[in-house]
């Protein structure tokens, strides 16, 4: 099996306009309970692509099969595709996304503003390595 750039192109896609409404989001203040839904659903729609993506490139290089979500970006470690400083960051952010998920009801909403900050960035470098693959790709 060889990497499907149009899957990757994709989930792409979606983390960059998600990102591009995290942005526009985090410079409105005070927020909307809109704004703080729709934050969180970007946050957890980038948070979802990544692990896609890096799901997409472990079945492809048939790398070790990951114990959890976690596990993801720590198999794309081994395996050199992105720096382990990066990957504990979107580990963090796979615990991110859990909180999203189910424990919803007791989200604090100054942490996923400071996640929508800072954080994002992580998501950006991810997004730059995996271009990165995608031009050296053959095909």
């Amino acid at each position: 099996m060889k990497l499907d750039k149009r899957v990757v192109h994709l989930r792409i896609d979606v983390i960059e306009r998600n990102l591009k409404e995290i942005k526009e989001i985090v410079k409105t203040s005070p927020l909307t309970y809109r704004d703080e839904l729709a934050l969180r659903h970007a946050l957890l729609e980038c948070a979802e692509a990544c692990l896609d993506i890096g799901n997409h490139i472990i079945a492809v290089n048939n790398l070790r099969r990951p114990k959890d979500y976690r596990d993801v970006f720590a198999v794309l470690e081994e395996e050199k595709v992105i720096p382990k400083p990066l990957s504990r960051r979107l580990q963090e952010m796979v615990g991110f996304r859990n909180v999203l998920v189910h424990r919803y009801a007791h989200i604090d909403m100054r942490k996923v503003l400071q996640f929508a900050k800072k954080d994002v960035k992580d998501i950006e470098k991810f997004v730059e390595i995996i271009v990165s693959i995608l031009k050296k790709a053959k095909g």
